[in-house]
């Protein structure tokens, strides 16, 4: 069975969907409808801008689900999905590929959620870090004892997690995770806390905005970071996009899951090669490659 899935923040690089719009006529349609939709030429970024440019939380967003989506649709009737999963971001574009969404819905939603992202990190000073080779319930138990907000974002792979929460209290865990045997516990270079509670008003926000979007039953299961369970049902698939802004990413479980239920073959599609690594990680026997 294949299962394709889909990049988060972080994955972007300057010249990223360029060749399709160049020899894609009906990507390069979908790309300037992209630009009208969000109301700037998000392509000059994407194709010409500088990596400043495109570490902006309102351009980042759309520009990786752009360039995901469109990828998916160049494929026709080749993309044929066992099942789908995005990492963070990436769950709007697994969603829209396997058509719970349209793509015009889908973007704006990731417009508004990329606007109240980037809004509620102005509220408070606020970051991530990784943390390297220490174990998940290591990794919990030192930030459940660290005064302020400091919870794991992100469980990527076995010894791969990202934490994420107020600056000093993020400093304090990374202090005690070193002492603790973590090889690396690293500061991230992120606009804010993704994933934490910090991102509580961002989340009301677009919960609005899900609210007053039409959702469908997908084509083939999409597997959720909230609980990294396949879920057809429109109601369940969005009361879990609302969650997941202040809730971790449980991306190693959901590759399990979905082997555990029959995938064999993954393909990532969208800028970079992230998912494709974190893949290998938690299982080495599946097939990995990618389309960007």
């Amino acid at each position: 069975m294949k299962a394709y899935v889909f990049p988060g923040q972080g994955a972007q690089f300057v010249g990223m969907g360029k060749d399709l719009y160049d020899n894609n006529p009906e990507a390069r349609e979908l790309f300037e409808k992209a630009n009208e939709i969000l109301g700037f030429r998000i392509t000059d970024l994407m194709f010409n801008g500088t990596d400043e440019d495109l570490r902006q939380t309102a351009v980042t967003q759309p520009a990786i689900f752009l360039h995901s989506v469109i990828l998916a649709k160049s494929l026709g009737d080749e993309f044929r999905p066992d099942m789908t999963a995005g990492h963070s971001l990436g769950e709007f574009s697994a969603l829209v590929a396997a058509g719970a969404l349209s793509f015009e819905d889908g973007l704006r939603l990731v417009a508004a959620r990329a606007h109240a992202m980037q809004k509620a990190c102005e509220l408070k000073p606020s970051t991530m870090a990784a943390v390297l080779a220490l174990p998940d319930e290591k990794v919990e138990e030192i930030c459940a004892g660290i005064p302020g907000i400091v919870v794991c974002a992100n469980y990527n792979c076995p010894g791969q997690i990202v934490i994420s929460g107020e600056i000093e209290a993020i400093d304090a865990a990374c202090e005690k995770l070193l002492a603790a045997g973590a090889k690396r516990a690293l500061k991230l270079k992120v606009g804010g806390a993704f994933h934490s509670p910090c991102m509580e008003p961002a989340r009301a926000e677009l919960a609005e905005a899900i609210d007053h979007t039409t959702f469908s039953v997908p084509t083939s299961p999409v597997y959720q970071n909230v609980d990294a369970l396949p879920h057809t049902d429109p109601a369940e698939i969005k009361g879990n996009l609302i969650a997941q802004l202040t809730a971790p990413v449980r991306w190693t479980q959901s590759v399990k899951n979905m082997i555990a239920d029959g995938a064999t073959e993954f393909v990532e599609l969208g800028p970079g090669k992230v998912l494709q690594g974190l893949v290998s990680k938690i299982n080495r026997e599946v097939s990995v490659s990618g389309l960007q």
